[in-house]
């Protein structure tokens, strides 16, 4: 079976009504899940996908597509073991969207169960199919594909697709991130390595636990990983979250140089001027590298010093000098806007809801005040630019100071590198907040999507389920953008499934790859009020597709 696109077109199929014609007639719930696979089957993604995936078969059984649109759904509905592919596959929402010919609803003849006749890929089955392939199928596939090149498929021929759809922002802003996956205490999760962390997950080197405390030896433990290096893709309102690169490899390799290399292949794969900002934190202090950013690929890289570093110390001496001009700072908020126009609330629900906030308001105020030590005062920031004392990066930097100013009188000082010239260090220190600010969200994504349940300690299946867990959340947030939905790009997948589950019930009429939604008071009352001739097809249709349903299962399985 190939891919065949359904397009909504409900005028054209009354017209097919209004003459007795139809192809099928089914009952579906308004699913989030199948208006998701319908947008990106007219947009012809999966297609795309499918013809440059890193298929290891040289006979495809099942087709690309399929695969990969299983997956995705196995990922939606936050299923990561393919055992659970046969539920998904009839009770969400995926078939709706490709039409009848990928799966009709029938009753088992014995057990009188309504399940789905599949028509499949083949004719190899000795018992009538109920999903559309095997688990089996898609699991092996996915077991024998090679993992550095389906990581360098999601970097590459994935982008790419992006690219050409204009999903990347304008602004360009970029956000460089590592982080650990942990696996359960077992040796043979292939490429995974045993590392000490601390309470807070951070890893501990033997000179840091040396110098530890006995209480602070105590709360650390060894743990099996992954490291995970990503490249990132958000705006200044952060109202999306893209992936743009991926790297899983084993927990001790070192993230810098993996993270240029990825930034290397995205600039290949799509060209200069995409990436326009990298903000990045300490752990991708590089001079070489941040000079080959600036100088050769027209990327400005915003990223803290460390106390360590000799420009560190040249800085705090020259922003001690009184001509240094100091800015209160304060910080931006820009908060993601529904594209939609809000309904205004019910009288009722907005003083409810302003009598609550004078309740905590009052709460606020009988709280005890947090240590002088703690309470921020104030926050100012200044810049220098051209500094040059970093003899391995080549071009100059801008160095913005931010002051912290607290109740007790002590004041905290930290700085910012920056390879633009003439930014405000305001502006400077609110870019730098968009890498703070997304920590939270990355955290959210890592936690609730399950990325780390791995139900196979093969190294490819772990690549496998990383990548199509991103792959989803990005094709999820692309749809929800074109919808004009953006406000739910900031939610969990647990919280945009609960708000996007069925909302409607309808009928759906296909004809000649064409199908329209009806409600059932509709459809009644449309073929009531056909002719005579018309209506009478439609009644002899409608018994011959019932008679065909009903010995669809020619040779089902036992029950």
């Amino acid at each position: 079976m190939d891919l065949v696109i359904f397009e909504e077109n409900k005028p054209l199929v009354l017209e097919g009504l209004e003459q007795g014609e139809f192809d099928y007639i089914d009952a579906a719930s308004e699913v989030f899940e199948t208006e998701f696979f319908r947008y990106i089957n007219a947009q012809k993604i999966l297609q795309s996908l499918a013809e440059t995936y890193p298929t290891p078969r040289k006979k495809q059984e099942v087709p690309l597509w399929f695969y990969i649109a299983s997956n995705l759904s196995m990922r939606l509905h936050g299923a990561h073991s393919f055992h659970a592919f046969p539920m998904i596959v009839r009770a969400g929402g995926m078939l709706n969207a490709f039409g009848p010919d990928a799966g009709r609803k029938v009753k088992h003849p014995e057990t009188e169960d309504v399940t789905l006749a599949c028509t499949g890929f083949n004719k190899k089955n000795h018992y009538d199919r109920q999903t559309p392939c095997d688990q089996d199928t898609l699991r092996k596939l996915a077991r024998d594909t090679d993992a550095e090149a389906l990581m360098g498929w999601f970097g590459g021929d994935v982008v790419r697709e992006f690219r050409k759809r204009r999903v990347f922002d304008k602004e360009g802003i970029f956000i460089g991130d590592a982080s650990y996956l942990f696996v359960p205490d077992n040796p043979n999760y292939e490429g995974s390595d045993k590392l000490l962390f601390d309470k807070h997950n951070h890893p501990v080197s033997r000179e840091a636990y040396e110098k530890m405390s006995d209480a602070q030896k105590t709360e650390c433990q060894w743990r099996r990983c992954y490291k995970m290096v990503t490249l990132l893709h958000t705006n200044r309102s952060r109202d999306f979250f893209l992936f743009a690169g991926l790297k899983v490899v084993p927990g001790k390799k070192h993230e810098c140089p993996l993270f240029y290399q990825l930034v290397e292949e995205f600039v290949q794969g799509v060209g200069k001027g995409v990436i326009k900002l990298l903000i990045l934190d300490r752990g991708f202090l590089d001079g070489k590298a941040i000079s080959r950013c600036k100088r050769d690929l027209g990327i400005d890289v915003l990223i803290p010093i460390r106390r360590n570093m000799d420009i560190y110390e040249d800085a705090r001496i020259l922003f001690q000098q009184s001509d240094v001009p100091w800015t209160r700072y304060a910080p931006r908020t820009e908060k993601p806007v529904s594209d939609k126009p809000q309904r205004p609330k019910p009288k009722a629900v907005v003083k409810r809801e302003q009598k609550r906030q004078k309740k905590l308001e009052e709460l606020k105020q009988k709280l005890p005040p947090p240590p002088p030590e703690k309470t921020l005062v104030e926050t100012k920031v200044a810049s220098i630019e051209q500094f040059r004392i970093w003899s391995s990066c080549t071009v100059p930097l801008s160095v913005t100071a931010s002051r912290e100013h607290y109740a007790d009188g002590h004041c905290k000082q930290w700085f910012l590198m920056d390879t633009r010239q003439g930014y405000s260090p305001v502006d400077t220190r609110n870019d730098y907040a968009i890498r703070t600010e997304t920590e939270e969200r990355y955290r959210q994504f890592k936690c609730f999507c399950d990325m780390t349940s791995f139900t196979s300690r093969a190294f490819s299946m772990v690549v496998q389920q990383v990548v199509f867990v991103m792959l989803a959340y990005n094709l999820l947030q692309v749809y929800l953008l074109r919808k004009h939905r953006r406000e739910m790009n900031t939610k969990t997948m647990p919280k945009i499934r609960q708000q996007l589950l069925p909302a409607d019930s309808y009928t759906i009429v296909y004809w000649q790859n064409y199908y329209g939604l009806f409600s059932s008071y509709e459809l009644i009352d449309i073929i009531g009020s056909l002719p005579d001739e018309p209506r009478k097809k439609i009644v002899e249709k409608s018994r011959r597709r019932r008679r065909e349903l009903t010995e669809s299962l020619k040779n089902p399985r036992a029950p």
